[in-house]
């Protein structure tokens, strides 16, 4: 089958899926983010609009994730401290959050993948930031989002994904390889076609649709860091999973990355767990059972 074929596909799967529209207010940040003259007055109008995304935003902003030591009581004032660009990032994955469907496909779990996206959301981000990445908020927002085209495909592909979900348990690949080999595409690409559909910024496009690639990547002159730290973080193990199988590969990709030493990626993970705490309330998600320092300690144990 010709790549065309394929594309169009993928695009006729997502076609078929009937997806919702993104909020208004969403759309008219995005309207907004267009102009680089529109500060935080301009971005306080439609947010202030909507109460119950007014509500969101201070809950956010006033949430120990930023620790600020008085309460932050206007959106403008929020916008003002934190930041345009934090605040519309966190909009526009609290719309899409709302809009992602619960496939109900066999033992699949919905919030368990968004703990997982939440997880690989905070790593992103502290990763972006000790690298002095300028848009480590956008890695954040694009390693949350990375995997939200699996439950639209879960639910709209049950009997292909029955068997790829089958495979990637037992001969332990990984589900975008499994994928390719059966599609041509990724959820990966479907991520990235979402984002594009929705009129997200392109930004986040980018920086989602390699990341199961991160050799790849790297291996660009110059290397793609920011969308390597996304590609990084898919790597982490996942809630439902009983093994790390890509453990190593996670190390070592971080010692290449970041220039991390071994002794020192404990320090990145707990940074990465205690983040996760701090924000999880936020998206009404619980703390995964096993954090990511016990993941590493007990595979550590076993090597």
């Amino acid at each position: 089958m010709s790549q065309q074929n394929l594309n169009t596909d993928l695009k006729a799967i997502l076609e078929t899926a009937q997806l919702p529209a993104l909020p208004q207010t969403a759309i008219r940040l995005i309207e907004l983010s267009q102009d680089a003259s529109n500060g935080p007055a301009q971005f306080a109008r439609p947010i202030e609009a909507d109460a119950g995304l007014m509500g969101q935003v201070l809950r956010f902003v006033n949430s120990s994730y930023f620790g600020f030591s008085r309460e932050v009581s206007s959106v403008q004032q929020a916008l003002a401290l934190v930041g345009v660009r934090t605040i519309k990032n966190f909009a526009l994955w609290s719309a899409v959050f709302s809009l992602v469907p619960d496939p109900k496909f066999g033992p699949f779990d919905l919030k368990k993948l968004w703990q997982d996206s939440l997880r690989r959301a905070v790593f992103a981000r502290i990763l972006g930031r000790s690298i002095r990445l300028h848009n480590a908020e956008d890695l954040f927002a694009a390693a949350l989002l990375q995997d939200m085209a699996i439950p639209l495909l879960l639910k709209e592909m049950p009997s292909q994904y029955e068997e790829l979900i089958q495979r990637r348990s037992t001969e332990g690949m990984r589900l975008s390889s499994l994928e390719r080999e059966l599609f041509g595409w990724d959820h990966a690409e479907a991520a990235a076609a979402l984002v594009r559909n929705w009129r997200l910024p392109e930004e986040f496009a980018k920086l989602i649709e390699h990341h199961p690639s991160f050799d790849d990547l790297m291996g660009r002159q110059p290397p793609q860091l920011d969308a390597a730290c996304v590609a990084l973080a898919s790597l982490l193990p996942a809630c439902q999973d009983d093994r790390w199988t890509e453990r190593e590969e996670f190390t070592t990709g971080l010692k290449r990355i970041a220039n991390a030493s071994y002794d020192s990626i404990p320090k990145i993970l707990e940074e990465a767990d205690k983040a996760f705490e701090e924000f999880a309330p936020i998206m009404k998600l619980p703390v995964p059972e096993k954090t990511l320092i016990k993941w590493f300690q007990e595979e550590h144990s076993e090597v």
